[in-house]
């Protein structure tokens, strides 16, 4: 079970058939649970994930033990800690599965040998990494910027399909509010529709 990344590669990344094979080769396919850890904080991330099916998070647990969900990842996304994946790090995340779920994993070696293969995909790597830069700085804007209602509308906007799949509470904890006002949020944002 690979075709869904084949199709990204192929259609996305727009690696040529020649290559696919080979690159292909080279990855893993992981079938895991609802609750399944795939990194600890404390512990170096050796791998990437992209999600054929289900759904992962990245997450923190503050001091106090509130968590504090920083990605989620569904279906044709990829998820890692690139901290400690590019430069060995222990991480400060944990990342885990919020549904049962089937991922192809490859490390920082795949990465590097499937980019001296195939250019497109050296360049797609390129893109990714200036995609998660911007991401981020985009998350950090809104976050010490926003109002609850412009974050939602952007969470909302960025996960359309996320907000049906998981607890109103995991919601909240990504955008920084707590579920109470989210349900303000949410009751303010039905009552203009």
């Amino acid at each position: 079970m690979k075709e869904g990344f084949y199709h990204y590669l192929r259609d996305r990344v727009f690696v040529r058939s020649a290559h696919l094979a080979e690159i292909l080769k080279m990855v893993s396919v992981k079938k895991v649970k609802k609750n399944e850890m795939l990194l600890m904080r404390g512990l170096i991330c050796r791998n990437v994930f992209f999600v054929e099916k289900g759904l992962l998070r990245l997450y923190a647990i503050d001091e106090s033990g509130k968590e504090h969900i920083i990605q989620f990842a569904p279906e044709n996304w990829f998820l890692s800690e690139r901290a400690s994946l590019y430069f060995g790090n222990p991480s400060e995340y944990f990342i885990d599965a919020l549904e049962d779920s089937s991922l192809v994993v490859f490390d920082q070696e795949f990465i590097e040998r499937a980019s001296d293969i195939s250019v497109e995909f050296r360049n797609y790597n390129e893109y990714l990494l200036q995609n998660h830069i911007r991401h981020l700085q985009n998350r950090i804007h809104s976050l010490i910027g926003a109002d609850a209602k412009s974050r939602y509308l952007k969470f909302i906007d960025l996960y359309p399909e996320i907000v049906q799949r998981v607890p109103q509470w995991m919601v909240a904890s990504y955008l920084g509010i707590t579920p109470e006002s989210l349900s303000r949020v949410r009751r303010d944002i039905a009552l203009f529709k």
